[in-house]
């Protein structure tokens, strides 16, 4: 079975806000956790910057992948808690959680959630995408694609993050 035919792959529905915040704390240590406040914020602010994968058979959400446009060259801590700092046309998608349930990690959903993301903010016109990871974290996103270009001014969680950049093609 592939990956569309067991998840659907799609924009939050705001109804959706209390499982992103399970996820965001079942994926992340808490001192690195961001607030439900500031999740349920982004669902209603900016729900076309949150994709998810939906479980077709229990129709609960595996994984999401969230973001804010702007047009911000250097990822900075302020994206993670101020949805309002989101540009409908912002040239950069800062990426601000990639997560997948433990349940249901080691199936490429990870990956497809990034890929399909990607896709669609290259179709909105973004010219890079800009994260930041632990030092593990790394080689999993050189393998979507994204360049370390150093470690990041982020002091979330008093954490060393790297940050990394995916340029988009020219369409």
């Amino acid at each position: 079975m592939n990956l569309s035919e067991k998840y659907e792959f799609r924009s939050i529905r705001k109804d959706e806000a209390d499982q992103a915040t399970e996820i965001e704390q079942i994926c992340f240590p808490p001192a690195e956790t961001i607030s439900r406040k500031d999740i349920i914020d982004r669902v209603e602010k900016i729900p076309e910057l949150f994709f998810v994968a939906e479980d077709r058979e229990t129709g609960k959400l595996a994984g999401y992948l969230t973001g804010l446009a702007t047009d911000e060259e250097v990822f900075q801590d302020k994206f993670f808690t101020d949805a309002d700092l989101s540009m409908p046309n912002g040239k950069n998608n800062m990426l601000l959680g990639l997560e997948v349930l433990p349940e249901h990690r080691g199936q490429g959903i990870a990956r497809e959630l990034m890929m399909r993301y990607l896709a669609r903010e290259q179709e909105r016109g973004r010219k890079k995408a800009i994260l930041t990871c632990v030092d593990g974290k790394v080689g999993m996103y050189e393998r979507m694609g994204f360049e370390y270009t150093g470690i990041s001014a982020s002091v979330l969680g008093n954490v060393k993050w790297n940050e990394m950049e995916y340029i988009f093609q020219c369409l």
